[in-house]
């Protein structure tokens, strides 16, 4: 079979003789050509964009009853399709069908879920205190802010279109979805879930589109006039996102990746440990933002730590998931598969030791990395810092609990970390030490599973939240609203300036925010003095 190419654009002859640039797409566990989309330029983008604004209008206003209805038909369809969602996703990534069942399937049923369950309440009006203002009633409201730019990235296809569509949505959005050349075999089937449902039940289909290209398509959606961009990738491309959001001022939501620390104490469970330590690394590849990049095993645990999971990981088996039952799928992106290299040479040459895997399976025909642990690592090592998004173990040993948190911390990133004690004290207070937007005592990545909890970052790892309510009203503009509680019928007057109005307003800030009931009195007569005078003038 003839290699397709993998990273560059090739161009092609539509009808009507026009020439247009093509994304070719491909099988990375077998490199079979799946076919091609369009690498779609500016103008297109924003006739796309334009296209869901005109949508938008209508959908704005609809009840969050019907919003409701929507997605439970949205849910109905991924339930009763769960199978043929989860093969698109595994021809187009690489992924295993049960990385696809429980990395992509089940989290957009429990966020869908979520959302029809306490999206109305999430966004519903809230009554914030009037201070002194005691006539006048104040409330937060929740509106649509009009289109929302999504820059999807390649290693859950179907999750990242649908995990950031679906709140959008119900907020009464429409969407614009830029996915990752990579994976763009799938968008369109995966993205016609959605285009489906909202036709059948009277609504503009175009509400929820997809576009498809490279960097420069991801700039136009960007530039297109979308009132926001949720984008997940790496941390080097979203400063690229973010210095081109700048240019129109569009607000962003970064969520840029993770180098997870994995604490396991004496008094852990290693039989829970060791497999959520396999799962962590090796589901969907090692191909998370949330994976687990580094472990941490105290000393007196270390070697037995270590003899379980090198056992557990020298029965993994791999190669093409469609080909048969395996536990570790291919590689979606090709240049990855020299990034996993290039870190496992660097640490096993500054002496970390070889226990599982290490090198390309180039027997395999397609893009795979073996299953790796790498044992004794340290922090001269580079992947012990920089994120691997790979099928590689790290483990390193630690002395103390002091030890492990400083370690945990060593690094730019910030998103999630896990801590494995029986203690349970212990491991809530070594939690709330690890500087990161989530941490899990005794199991790993739950965190995502429950949608009420807001999910992302800090530092390199990005910013804003998604999940939970604070997810929701990221795709709202949340307007402050102030009105007549009581009538007075006047308000403050401050003009024409009297001699006498600086003390009048000196008295009643004094009077409002003075220590003491005698300090307040006094302030309270300066103020009656200065309105008699204004009153006489």
């Amino acid at each position: 079979m003839q290699q397709p190419v993998l990273e560059s654009a090739q161009t092609s002859v539509h009808e009507g003789g026009a020439h247009q640039r093509e994304v070719p797409c491909h099988d990375p566990a077998t490199l079979e050509p799946l076919g091609s989309v369009s690498a779609m330029n500016l103008a297109e983008v924003k006739a796309i964009v334009d296209r869901g604004r005109a949508a938008q209008r209508s959908w704005g206003k609809t009840s969050f009853a019907e919003r409701r209805a929507v997605l439970r038909d949205v849910l109905d369809h991924i339930v009763a399709h769960q199978e043929e969602i989860c093969r698109l996703c595994v021809r187009d990534s690489g992924k295993t069908m049960v990385d696809a069942a429980l990395g992509e399937v089940f989290p957009v049923c429990e966020k869908i879920r979520y959302v029809i369950e306490n999206g109305e309440k999430d966004l519903a009006p809230e009554p914030r205190a009037s201070g002194f203002l005691m006539h006048k009633k104040a409330w937060v409201e929740y509106q649509p802010l009009g289109v929302v730019g999504v820059l999807c990235p390649w290693n859950f296809p179907f999750h990242n279109l649908f995990c950031p569509t679906v709140p959008a949505l119900f907020a009464g959005n429409a969407v614009v979805a830029k996915v990752s050349e990579h994976t763009s075999w799938s968008a369109q089937p995966l993205c016609d879930i959605f285009r489906k449902v909202l036709a059948a039940r009277g609504h503009d289909p175009d509400l929820v589109q997809i576009v498809t290209g490279y960097g420069e398509t991801g700039a136009a959606l960007v530039r297109s006039g979308v009132d926001k961009i949720f984008f997940t990738g790496s941390p080097a491309n979203g400063k690229k996102v973010m210095a081109t959001a700048s240019e129109g001022l569009v607000p962003v939501v970064l969520e840029l990746g993770g180098k997870d620390p994995m604490l396991v104490f004496e008094d852990a469970d290693l039989d829970h440990a060791t497999s959520q330590a396999m799962l962590g690394v090796f589901t969907a590849c090692g191909q998370m933002c949330v994976g687990v990049e580094r472990i941490y095993v105290m000393d007196s645990v270390y070697d037995e730590f270590v003899r379980r999971v090198t056992t557990q990981a020298q029965a993994l088996r791999q190669g093409p998931p469609l080909d048969g039952v395996v536990d570790v799928g291919a590689m979606t992106m090709p240049r990855q598969l020299d990034i996993i290299a290039d870190l496992v040479a660097d640490a096993t040459s500054k002496g970390a030791r070889a226990l599982v895997g290490g090198k390309k399976r180039t027997d395999l025909g397609g893009q795979f990395f073996e299953p790796t642990i790498r044992g004794d690592v340290d922090h001269t090592m580079k992947i012990a810092q920089e994120e691997q998004f790979g099928p590689v173990m790290v483990i390193m040993k630690v002395r103390s609990e002091e030890e492990a948190v400083r370690l945990a911390n060593d690094t730019a990133y910030g998103l999630g970390a896990s801590v494995f004690t029986k203690d349970v004290a212990r491991g809530e207070r070594v939690a709330r030490r690890i500087r990161a937007g989530m941490t899990v005592v005794n199991d790993y990545g739950l965190a995502y599973m429950i949608q009420a909890l807001p999910f992302g970052g800090v530092g390199v790892s990005g910013f804003g939240r998604i999940n939970g309510k604070e997810g929701l009203r990221a795709c709202c503009l949340e307007k402050a609203m102030v009105s007549d509680r009581v009538r007075l019928g006047g308000g403050v007057s401050v003009y024409p300036i009297r001699p006498a109005t600086f003390d009048l307003t000196r008295g009643v800030i004094s009077m409002l925010y003075s220590r003491g009931v005698g300090e307040k009195a006094r302030a309270a007569g300066r103020v009656v003095k200065s309105l008699v005078s204004i009153l006489r003038s």
